[in-house]
């Protein structure tokens, strides 16, 4: 895997000597507060998107938010969310359009939604994605022998601070991962905790959540496991039943910022990946400037946030599962 010193090395590899590559970027210029959103049309529908803005222009969420906010730490990172704590529709980060919007997910053309199994209310935490990273769909990891899911490393936010928003973006501290298997692909999922809530000064592990967060890891991990059974899809798997280490992690999410680095520079092949960015003009194949962004891309010059539509109702209900995971007929009462 890529180790953060060999990401540290090539920042200070000079341009002649690393040619047409993608040096790690100097995020310490990366100002969140110079960051804003542009909504467009009505959620819960499958023509809803939320792009990202620098300084009012459009930038990509995936590809120009740095990954590590200190090169040379690599226990933070950069962490955007999709979907906010208790909420059910399933956003993610649209991987074929320019610049990666985030949309409203479909299935047979209808929007994706995610039921309530008591305790938990639809997602339990804050959920998104690692900007520049990609989970290499290319390459069979070690730890499965399955290829990527050919979507930047999903992410989980276990912070108490507040329960989110869509587009927010947050500095977050690795704690450990799942290495879930979901349609005979890797789907990483990083637990990590926000540095501002008074959490992450106590915990470095998920270990350590059982001292100050007693029964939480296994609640989340049970989540995973489950989230689908209401539907039919039956139990996921965890590779090796348990959490990785929060070392073993920070190893996988470097080794997915080099399988993006080279997915943006054009060395990899992919599936309908807009890779256009706005940050790094020696990628040039992938570079736009911002602020030309809009025009180029015919993307809405204004937010026009619209009413928005109803869901199906079987998602304002909770549902309940036994301890071997099977549904409790019957058991069904509206979501408070």
């Amino acid at each position: 895997m890529l180790s953060i010193t060999s990401l540290a090395w090539l920042a200070l590899v000079p341009s002649s000597v690393l040619g047409a590559s993608l040096a790690a970027r100097d995020a310490s210029d990366f100002d969140v507060n110079s960051l804003s959103l542009r909504e467009v049309g009505a959620r819960n529908t499958l023509d809803w998107r939320m792009w990202l803005e620098k300084d009012g222009n459009p930038i990509s969420f995936w590809h120009d938010i740095p990954l590590y906010p200190n090169k040379t730490d690599d226990r933070i990172v950069h962490f955007y969310v999709e979907i906010p704590r208790w909420t059910d529709a399933k956003i993610e980060t649209k991987r074929d359009e320019p610049l990666n919007p985030i949309f409203h997910d479909d299935k047979k053309k209808k929007p994706r939604f995610v039921v309530s199994v008591w305790p938990h209310r639809s997602y339990p935490f804050l959920y998104g994605s690692f900007p520049q990273t990609w989970e290499n769909s290319n390459v069979k990891h070690n730890i499965s022998g399955l290829p990527g899911d050919n979507d930047p490393m999903d992410v989980f936010d276990i912070s108490g601070i507040d329960p989110g928003y869509v587009g927010q973006v947050k500095k977050v501290k690795v704690l450990g991962g799942l290495a879930m298997i979901d349609d005979g692909t890797t789907d990483w999922k990083a637990i990590v905790v926000d540095v501002n809530d008074p959490l992450a000064n106590m915990v470095n592990s998920v270990e350590d959540l059982e001292k100050y967060r007693p029964g939480l890891k296994k609640q989340f991990y049970d989540w995973f496991t489950y989230y689908k059974v209401v539907k039919g899809d039956g139990l996921n798997t965890i590779i090796g039943k348990d959490y990785k280490d929060a070392a073993y992690m920070r190893e996988a999410i470097a080794e997915s910022h080099g399988f993006w680095r080279d997915l943006i520079l054009g060395k990899e092949k992919h599936d309908k990946i807009s890779t256009n960015q706005t940050s790094n003009p020696r990628a040039c194949k992938s570079y736009i400037p911002s602020k030309e962004a809009t025009k180029a891309f015919k993307i809405p010059e204004k937010a026009n946030i619209l009413p928005p539509a109803a869901k199906p109702k079987q998602y304002d209900h909770w549902y309940y599962l036994d301890k071997e995971f099977n549904i409790i007929p019957g058991q069904v009462i509206d979501v408070q």
